[in-house]
């Protein structure tokens, strides 16, 4: 029931939640093509078993936050998820809100390790919080669906990708509903309206290779502190 909770308020946003035992998520990991790992976002686990190996098994294939949540949270158990990797432990019941906020605090961290500290005269600035995205200084309002792609492309920090594994990180894998030729809809009026703005296209794409944003002109900003507020 909470599952199922969690997958509607996540639903509302736009994003897949997924619901899979420890042995059918390790099996998924081992099994799936780099495009399905490269869809997946956030970890969430709960109390299991096998901690261990899930932690471990989710750090050797991907490269993503993994937040535990708990149902009775004691020290003893915090510390014990830190040491198998964990990056952030929840204690329920935790509101969608700040399971997405605690998602989006993780990801500044991890990709402000690798963004350069230069600030171009162009810039396109991403928050990951739900915020439109800030162009030459002034808040762009954008389609649900096109900040998502503007979000992902900016995450892979200059890394090239398929249309393909756009579609798994925008409408998620297991969603089979939806063709996934609308990503070149939404990717065209995304580039145009960058385009009339900044000037140039700062969205590469090249024929069976894929999609690539100019890592000198993204940027990812840091959650401002009042974010984190619980």
């Amino acid at each position: 029931m909470v599952v199922d909770g969690y997958k509607a308020r996540f639903k509302e946003r736009g994003e897949t939640l997924v619901r899979l035992s420890c042995a059918d998520a390790i099996d998924w990991l081992n099994t799936s093509s780099d495009k399905e790992l490269t869809s997946v976002e956030a970890v969430f686990i709960g109390e299991t078993t096998d901690c261990d190996g899930v932690f471990s098994m989710v750090k050797s294939k991907i490269d993503v936050p993994i937040l535990a949540l708990l149902d009775n949270r004691s020290l003893k158990e915090t510390i014990n998820f830190y040491r198998l990797g964990a990056d952030d432990v929840v204690s329920k019941p935790v509101h969608f809100e700040e399971l997405l906020i605690r998602v989006a605090a993780i990801k500044k961290r991890m990709f402000s390790k690798s963004t350069s500290s230069s600030t171009p005269k162009e810039q396109v600035v991403v928050y990951f919080d739900g915020r439109d995205p800030e162009i030459n200084g002034e808040q762009v309002e954008l389609p649900r669906r096109e900040r998502r792609i503007l979000e992902y492309l900016a995450s892979l920090n200059g890394r090239r990708v398929t249309k393909a594994q756009i579609f798994g990180a925008i409408y998620g894998v297991f969603d089979e509903q939806i063709e996934d030729n609308v990503v070149e809809s939404h990717i065209s009026k995304l580039r145009k309206k960058l385009r009339g703005i900044l000037g140039h296209d700062p969205i590469d794409s090249k024929r069976y290779l894929g999609y690539r944003l100019d890592p000198s002109v993204a940027r990812v900003e840091r959650m401002a502190a009042r974010d984190l507020v619980a």
